[in-house]
């Protein structure tokens, strides 16, 4: 199935608001037992969606930003003590 495909599934909805996401779409959306999905909804729709963690994909793109720039992670931490004292007093110094 192409993703701009519109399918339509009837479900039903049990007891203890248990339901189950047909075969073809859970294998579409790679999903598998145990994974988190987010619903939404906006009125009477309601979308579900997989909820993938981001933290592997920012990392990466974090460590290619600092390779890119020449950065290291001791060259980051070098200088966090200063400035969280220069945060802290610009947002106290009015108190």
């Amino acid at each position: 199935m192409m993703p701009s495909e519109t399918q339509i599934y009837t479900i039903r909805l049990r007891e203890r608001g248990q339901l189950t996401i047909p075969r073809n779409v859970r294998e579409n959306l790679k999903t598998a037992a145990g994974d988190m999905l987010t619903l939404v909804q906006i009125g009477e729709l309601m979308m579900l969606t997989p909820r993938r963690p981001r933290v592997p994909e920012l990392a990466e793109q974090f460590t290619v930003e600092m390779e890119n720039e020449g950065v290291s992670l001791a060259d980051l931490l070098s200088g966090l003590a200063e400035e969280r004292e220069a945060i802290y007093y610009e947002r106290h110094q009015d108190a």
